[in-house]
C-alpha cells in the first residue's frame, strides 16, 4: 500500500523545482503587480516552484505560498562547470540536472491572440517605467564608475 501511495505522489515531487530568491522582493497572493502583497521573501530564500504562468512565478517558501516575478529566482542548484571538465562532462551534467551551469536565461514567451486582443493600456504601470529613464550624461556617468566605455559595432549585413 505505501508503495501505491509513493507511485502517486512521484508525479507531484517531479513538478517542484528548487530555486533561490536573488534579491528581496515581494510574495504575492496573484500574478499581478497589483495584487497584495503575502510577505516579503529576502535575498537567498530558498523555494520550491510550483507553477509558472507568464513572467509569474508561484512559489512555496517558509512564509506561504504566493507568486513572485521569474526574474526575481535563480532557478536550480547547478554548478559552474569544474575547472577541466570536459564536453562530455558537462554533457552528462546536463543530462542530470537540465542544465550546464554555466549560462542561465530567463525570458517570456510571446503573448497569444486573445492577450493581445485584450490588451488595454495601463498608465500606471508607464508611469512607473518612466521613472527608471535616464539621460545620456547620467548613463556615461555611471558606466565611468563601472570603468566601462563604449565599443562601437557594426551591423551584421
Amino acid at each position: 500500500m505505501r508503495f501505491l501511495a509513493l507511485l502517486l505522489f512521484l508525479p507531484v515531487l517531479a513538478l517542484a523545482e528548487p530555486a533561490t530568491v536573488i534579491r528581496a522582493t515581494d510574495l504575492k497572493q496573484e500574478p499581478a503587480s497589483d495584487s497584495a502583497t503575502v510577505a516579503v521573501l529576502a535575498e537567498n530564500t530558498a523555494v520550491e516552484v510550483l507553477e509558472r504562468k507568464s513572467g509569474w512565478t508561484r512559489v512555496k517558501a517558509q512564509p506561504g505560498e504566493g507568486w513572485v516575478r521569474m526574474l526575481a529566482l535563480r532557478f536550480g542548484g547547478a554548478a559552474p562547470a569544474k575547472p577541466g571538465a570536459t564536453g562530455l562532462t558537462q554533457l552528462f551534467s546536463v543530462a542530470r540536472t537540465g542544465t550546464s551551469g554555466t549560462q542561465v536565461t530567463t525570458g517570456v514567451r510571446g503573448l497569444d491572440a486573445e492577450q493581445i486582443a485584450n490588451a488595454q493600456p495601463n498608465p500606471a504601470e508607464l508611469a512607473k517605467l518612466e521613472k527608471f529613464a535616464t539621460d545620456r550624461d547620467a548613463a556615461a556617468g555611471f558606466a565611468a564608475q563601472g570603468k566601462l566605455s563604449a565599443t562601437p559595432v557594426d551591423y551584421p549585413k
